[in-house]
């Protein structure tokens, strides 16, 4: 169903639908420096959550872990696992790494509070048992009957059964489990840092255009970071969206540094950015 037409039924005041925001560890924090936030970028993006609250919609908020988690994580081999040569220096960099992303999901609650808005954090390693898709944890609650309590959560050291112990569960796969678990999704949005969307080349390439479409034939475009991130960055960003809209017509990729394109596509069905679409969706 067309979300404008859809929501133009919907009477102001009322439940209109669920929209997660992810908001992507790039967009902010400075990833090439140990514990910088961006908070100018966190505080436009709170701005615009509120005044989609507003129109009568309930939100959820994940968010990356940029330089308060990738960096440490990489260092110590995080995502590989228990390794026995460095298990003591690995268990330290999780206790860091925990610490650190309590830290800067501080920030994100106090900057939604600073403009009213009511939210409640809920850690994955206190719920979730496992990593990727198939994790063990009940999403059910971030469900919420009242649009006024928005759930927040990011990407996490979690504890993994078995010989590897630890792992790390990204915010893009709880946005997968989230969104297709929890009913009345109109929008899925994956905010970005440094480029209006998905794009042909590299976003600081003068050649780089926007891709306004993309589906899972087209293939997957961009390059991982594997310096930086650890896990998967715009690939597993791609792949978890293409998942995400078998369930959710409206999966965007943004650019986070404008925010409001959020309130077009909640108003109009449109904006700057690629849609991502299902093969056989117009």
């Amino acid at each position: 169903m067309n979300l404008r037409y859809m929501l133009s039924r919907i009477a102001h005041g009322q439940f209109m639908g669920r929209v997660i925001i992810k908001l992507g560890g790039g967009l902010i924090t400075d990833k090439q420096q140990y514990k910088t936030a961006l908070k100018d970028r966190i505080d436009s993006v709170s701005r615009v959550i509120s005044e989609i609250i507003d129109m009568g919609h309930s939100v959820i908020v994940i968010h990356g872990a940029g330089s308060y988690g990738h960096i440490e994580a990489k260092k110590w081999k995080i995502s590989e696992g228990l390794d026995s040569e460095i298990s003591e220096n690995q268990f330290s960099a999780i206790d860091t790494i925990q610490r650190d992303m309590d830290e800067l999901n501080s920030m994100v609650m106090e900057s939604l509070r600073g403009v009213g808005i009511s939210c409640e954090s809920f850690p994955p390693r206190d719920w979730v048992n496992g990593i990727g898709i198939g994790f063990a944890g009940d999403v059910s609650r971030f469900e919420r009957n009242s649009e006024d309590i928005v759930p927040v959560s990011f990407g996490d050291v979690v504890p993994v059964i078995g010989e590897k112990k630890f792992g790390i569960l990204s915010g893009d796969h709880l946005m997968v489990r989230l969104a297709n678990e929890l009913p009345d999704v109109v929008l899925c949005v994956f905010l970005l840092g440094d480029s209006s969307g998905l794009l042909t080349g590299p976003p600081d390439s003068d050649s780089s255009v926007l891709i306004e479409r993309w589906s899972k034939s087209q293939g997957l475009v961009g390059e991982h970071d594997s310096a930086i991130d650890v896990t998967g960055g715009i690939l597993l960003k791609l792949q978890c969206a293409s998942e995400i809209v078998e369930s959710s017509d409206h999966v965007w990729f943004m650019d986070g540094r404008v925010p409001n394109r959020m309130l077009e596509v909640l108003s109009k069905g449109e904006t700057i950015g690629t849609r991502i679409v299902r093969d056989n969706q117009s």
